[in-house]
């Protein structure tokens, strides 16, 4: 489910085996390090922490006192899980599991610090479906990268919109949580007929697939925006390490105005890190497509946000909608 890669703060610090953080996370381990445990997912729509993590800019920022611990997601219910387990401290997550994670918790678990990106999601179906709009999914197999995630709720909003559902709630569409790498190969071997998927899932299934995108999810939102990921944090590491948190978000705010200003270096940094954790190589002209629907941002985005809430919970997903997230942000 996820790949683990430890990465020091500062050069030539000894990891010792067993100093590892205390039970709870964030704990001061013998060397006198704190250990952040950074989760995120390897897609373009994460290109933030990618950046962050493949320049160093995080290790840096909070400096030598800090071990930084990465962990890479297939999709935001495993992560929100994770912290659930006290295994995540800080991550890059799409607003629905973020929300779920929180009225789960009855909003002990965690708080939104910041945005991350906005945009970079779409419907992709494949060009011999013979599908010209949504109500042409109808008894059809539509994939997602997980049940309950973000793109997942987007899905079944739309679907709910249209008078269509999925067949787990009586509908015609089957909607199958597909890890993405997966979504790929049944798209190509025609197993699936679209899929709605973050980047560069989308830019592969349209290059590689042979797909075209049916809806741009940019474009079912106020000025094309909405927040696609944010950055959350456990409460108890917010609680007893503040400075770490500000240092972090400063860092975070830091590496999103480096990806505006050097687009082609950002964009290089993201393939690399992309290729080092799933160890696969993703082509240039992908990713400058994948990006060219990806907004980074330190902005969170709040009313889509709320906005996604209220959807899952029209989609029986949660009993509260945006009312009970009073104190979902820090």
């Amino acid at each position: 489910m996820r790949a683990l890669r430890v990465v020091a703060a500062t050069v030539g610090i000894a990891l010792l085996s067993g100093c590892g953080p205390k039970p709870g996370g964030g704990g001061h381990s013998a060397s006198g390090l704190v250990t952040l445990r950074l989760a995120y997912f390897p897609n373009v729509t994460h290109g933030v922490a990618l950046v962050g993590a493949g320049r160093g800019d995080f290790a840096k920022a909070l400096g030598p006192g800090v071990k930084i611990e990465e962990q890479t997601f297939n999709a935001g219910p495993a992560e929100i899980e994770a912290l659930f387990a006290d295994q995540v401290d800080l991550g890059y997550v799409g607003p629905g599991p973020a929300i779920n994670g929180f009225l789960k918790s009855k909003g002990r678990a965690l708080r939104i610090i910041a945005g991350a990106a906005s945009g970079g999601a779409s419907l992709v179906v494949r060009a011999d479906s013979g599908i010209a709009d949504i109500m042409g999914l109808a008894n059809r197999r539509v994939a997602v990268p997980q049940t309950g995630g973000t793109q997942d709720i987007s899905l079944r909003h739309a679907l709910q919109t249209a008078g269509l559902g999925a067949t787990d709630k009586g509908g015609s569409v089957t909607v199958l949580p597909t890890p993405n790498p997966d979504a790929l190969t049944l798209f190509k071997k025609k197993e699936i007929d679209a899929a709605w998927v973050p980047e560069p899932w989308v830019a592969r299934l349209v290059k590689e697939g042979g797909g075209r995108i049916l809806i741009d999810e940019r474009d079912l939102w106020p000025g094309k925006r909405f927040a696609t990921t944010v950055v959350i944090v456990r409460t108890r590491f917010l609680d007893e390490h503040p400075d770490i948190v500000a240092r972090f978000i400063s860092a975070h705010t830091n590496t999103v105005g480096w990806i505006r200003t050097n687009p082609d270096d950002a964009r290089r940094v993201i393939g690399e890190q992309i290729k080092m954790d799933t160890s696969k190589a993703i082509p240039d002209d992908i990713l400058k497509d994948a990006l060219s629907r990806t907004e980074f941002t330190q902005d969170p985005l709040k009313e889509s946000v709320l906005t996604f809430a209220d959807w899952a919970k029209g989609l029986g997903y949660q009993r509260e909608g945006r009312s009970a997230l009073g104190s979902l942000y820090r």
